[in-house]
């Protein structure tokens, strides 16, 4: 059995708002206003992703971070990514990050 869902699942999954998906990866760009809170943003991805053994691309640029979701085991998108899109959503919003 796969956790494979469409992009439309992940879309409409509740805490995905913001997210944006295109060939199977979901990505969003938030905006963190300044390169340290963008490292302090970064640095809790990173547990995040460990707890859940599922690794996004992250990209950290002044002002901003994009991350970006999928899961090659399934070739696109997961269930998995979808939860981590959750919890680095909620993140953002303990960071006082917006998009």
């Amino acid at each position: 059995m796969t956790d494979a869902i469409t992009a439309e699942d992940f879309s409409t999954s509740s805490g995905t708002e913001g997210w944006e998906v295109a060939a199977g990866v979901a990505s969003r760009t938030f905006r963190t206003g300044s390169f340290a809170v963008g490292v302090e943003f970064v640095d809790a991805i990173g547990e995040l992703a460990d707890e859940a053994d599922h690794h996004p691309d992250v990209d950290l640029r002044y002002p901003t971070v994009t991350v970006r979701l999928t899961s090659h085991d399934v070739g696109g998108l997961s269930r998995r990514d979808v939860e981590l899109a959750r919890r680095i959503s909620e993140a953002a919003a303990e960071l006082d990050i917006g998009s």
